[in-house]
């Protein structure tokens, strides 16, 4: 059989990479789907500082995520946008103690370029088709807060005016976005970092007396057999230049 050079480097990098893989350890981590361009950073310098490590992230809705948990899904870190999943996974005794990652808070946002006539929060009951998350979500579950303090704030006929307006609640925040990003949906509820991280979508601010701020929770798995790895890959998250990395991805952060 005849190769040429170029089969052969390439069967070589191939092999390269799977002399690699074998050597590496995997540590597998758990986000919340808010998470995941913050988390795609975090996991490349992670991986740069520890070169026998595959961090290898699975994003989804906290909720589900804690399910797989309590089901027995093999894993190593979890990061939480809901406290309540956190508290219930401790309790449990499926997670270590937690520790707090960064905050976040809500956005709306609305289509770009089709002169959407929602430019402030005051507009919102104007929305003919409104996407939110899920009440088991919990985008969906600082939403609805969030509508409870509008109400108070600007009288019930507004909250009740948005929420008839709502068309579909969506099981985790991205489906949520990806409604106004393909023209299904006048507006959506979103948080601030998916706003962020969208060239499709125009952010309309939420005022401060009626948003609602989300702790993210970071935590080791009981169960994990990479316990060092787990607690050096959360030490990153909340370390300076993890901190630096949420914070430039749209994150609240109040760790050093």
């Amino acid at each position: 059989m005849r190769w040429t050079i170029a089969a052969v480097v390439a069967l070589g990098l191939i092999s390269a990479g799977c002399r690699r893989n074998a050597r590496s350890t995997v540590l597998s981590v758990f986000a919340a789907s808010s998470l995941t361009e913050a988390f795609n950073d975090l996991e490349r310098d992670f991986e740069k500082t520890h070169p026998n490590v595959d961090v290898r992230v699975t994003f989804a809705g906290s909720q589900t995520l804690r399910l797989q948990l309590e089901h027995g899904a093999p894993a190593d870190v979890f990061a939480s946008a809901n406290v309540a999943h956190i508290r219930t996974l401790e309790r449990a005794g499926t997670i270590d103690s937690s520790r707090s990652l960064a905050d976040n808070e809500l956005s709306v946002v609305v289509p770009k370029h089709t002169g959407s006539t929602i430019r402030s929060f005051s507009d919102l009951p104007k929305a003919r088709r409104i996407v939110v998350g899920a009440p088991s979500v919990p985008v969906g579950q600082y939403t609805d807060q969030m509508l409870a303090r509008a109400g108070r704030k600007f009288g019930a006929a507004f909250a009740e005016r948005v929420r008839r307006s709502i068309v579909s609640r969506e099981p985790n925040v991205r489906i949520v976005r990806a409604k106004v990003e393909l023209g299904d949906a006048d507006a959506a509820v979103v948080y601030r970092t998916d706003a962020r991280s969208s060239s499709k979508v125009t952010t309309v601010p939420i005022p401060p007396p009626v948003n609602v701020r989300a702790n993210y929770r970071i935590a080791r798995v009981a169960a994990s057999k990479r316990a060092d790895l787990a607690r050096a890959f959360i030490d990153a998250t909340r370390s300076a230049r993890g901190q630096r990395t949420l914070k430039r991805h749209g994150f609240l952060v109040s760790l050093p």
